[in-house]
């Protein structure tokens, strides 16, 4: 099994729903964790309410902070945000190390349509890059 831990600033929203996609969809695969360079404690109710929409319930993850020893474990390390790939502490060569670079939903301005629209795009992005790896090499050996 792949142990995965998936980085963002805040860990409150992208690396959230990548967290909650890895452990349903990666069942058997992976270890999935999430953390935050500044945690802010709490999983944002947008990204709870459209994974909820996926049928996938991450109301119970927590927002949390990056445990150096767990992140010396990992296998893969995902940074989400541009602020985690330049500030993540330095890992051992041997892990691997990906960057996904999407956009964060939680600066949306506009209807609250248009901000769950925001919410969803960044979901969806974020299905297709974890469906991606579980049938990559990096995952399937």
């Amino acid at each position: 099994m792949k142990k995965i831990m998936f980085l963002c600033t805040g860990n409150t929203c992208r690396s959230q729903m990548a967290e909650g996609f890895a452990k349903e969809l990666g069942k058997g695969l992976i270890a999935a964790h999430s953390a935050g360079l500044m945690p802010a404690g709490v999983v944002h109710p947008r990204a709870i309410a459209v994974m909820k929409e996926a049928g996938i319930d991450i109301s119970g993850q927590k927002s949390k902070a990056i445990d150096p020893e767990l992140l010396g474990k990992m296998d893969i390390i995902v940074t989400l945000c541009g602020n985690a790939e330049a500030s993540c502490p330095m890992t051992p060569p041997e892990i691997r190390r990906m960057h996904w670079p999407i956009d964060d939903p939680v600066g949306a301005i506009g209807t609250e349509e248009e901000i769950m629209q925001e919410f969803r795009k960044a979901r969806d992005e974020i299905k297709g890059k974890i469906v991606a790896l579980i049938n990559s090499p990096d995952v399937r050996g």
